[in-house]
C-alpha cells in the first residue's frame, strides 16, 4: 500500500525568521493521523533567515539528522563540537542521555534551507555523539546512496536506530529499483523537482507512506532529489 501525502497538506509555521513545514505533528502542529511513521518521528523542512537561528536547547534519546539543502548551518553543542554544515553534508547527533546545542545561519544575505529529521533510537541513555559526512552529488546521481545506517556502512553516518536512509538525484532517463522488505515500513520524501515512484507522481515536498510493498520503481525525474527511509514497523 502506498499513500500519497501532498506537500500542502503538511503542517506549517511562520515565525518570521523561521518558516517550517512539518511532515509529522510537531510543536504547535498536531494531527493524530500523522504522529510519525514507523520509528521516523520528525521531518521538518526549515528555512532560517540570515543572521537568525535556534538558541541553546536540549534533546534526549533521539537520533537527529540535519541535511542542508542551501546556505550553511552553524552548529555548536555541549559535547564541544563547533561545526559548519554546508550543502551536501549530513550531520548526525545522538542525543542519548542528554545534549544541548544551538543552530544558526550566520550569513548576512542568504537563508539556510535544511531538513531536520528525528528517528527514534533502539537504545536509550547512551553517551551523546556527533558525526558529519560529506557526500558529493556524483555519489547520489541516478541511484540511491545510503547516507545513514545502524552500522555506518559505505561512508554513511551511524545512527542508533533500526532505520536506513538513502538519498538520490534523478533527472531525465535516470532510474533505479529499490527492494523493500514488505514486513517493514518505508517513507519517501521528495526534496525538490518532480519524480515518479511506482505509479505515483510526486512534486517537491510530497511524500509517500509505504507498507506491504516489495519494491519501488523510481523514474521520470526532473531536477529531483529524494530521500528514502527503510524503517521498523
Amino acid at each position: 500500500m502506498i499513500f500519497l501525502r501532498k506537500s500542502q497538506e503538511r503542517g506549517y509555521a511562520d515565525h518570521g525568521w523561521l518558516k517550517s513545514f512539518h511532515s509529522f505533528s510537531f510543536a504547535g502542529y498536531h494531527d493524530p493521523k500523522f504522529m510519525g511513521w514507523g520509528n521516523l518521528r520528525v521531518i521538518n523542512e526549515d528555512r532560517v533567515a540570515a543572521g537568525m537561528g535556534f538558541g541553546k536547547h536540549s534533546h534526549r534519546n533521539m537520533e537527529i539528522i540535519s541535511y542542508v539543502l542551501s546556505g550553511e548551518l552553524a552548529h555548536e553543542d555541549s559535547m564541544g563540537n563547533v561545526k559548519g554544515i554546508p550543502p551536501g553534508d549530513i550531520q548526525r547527533m545522538s542525543a542519548g542521555s542528554g545534549v544541548t546545542h544551538s543552530e544558526f545561519n550566520h550569513a548576512k544575505d542568504q537563508a539556510t534551507h535544511f531538513l531536520q529529521i528525528w528517528i527514534e533510537p533502539n537504545v536509550l541513555e547512551i553517551e551523546p555523539g556527533y558525526e558529519q559526512r560529506t557526500i558529493a552529488p556524483s555519489e547520489k546521481r541516478g541511484h540511491l546512496r545510503i547516507i545513514a545506517s545502524p552500522d555506518g556502512r559505505d561512508g554513511s553516518v551511524k545512527i542508533h536506530a533500526d532505520a536506513h536512509v538513502y538519498a538520490g538525484l534523478f533527472d531525465g532517463l535516470e532510474k533505479t529499483t529499490f527492494t523493500l522488505d514488505p514486513a517493514r515500513k518505508a517513507y519517501a520524501h521528495l526534496i525538490s523537482g518532480s519524480l515518479k515512484i511506482n505509479d505515483q507522481e510526486l512534486n517537491a515536498g510530497d511524500a509517500l507512506l509505504i507498507t506491504d510493498e516489495e519494491k519501488l520503481e523510481i523514474s521520470n525525474g526532473k531536477g529531483a532529489e529524494v530521500l528514502i527511509f527503510d524503517l521498523s514497523a
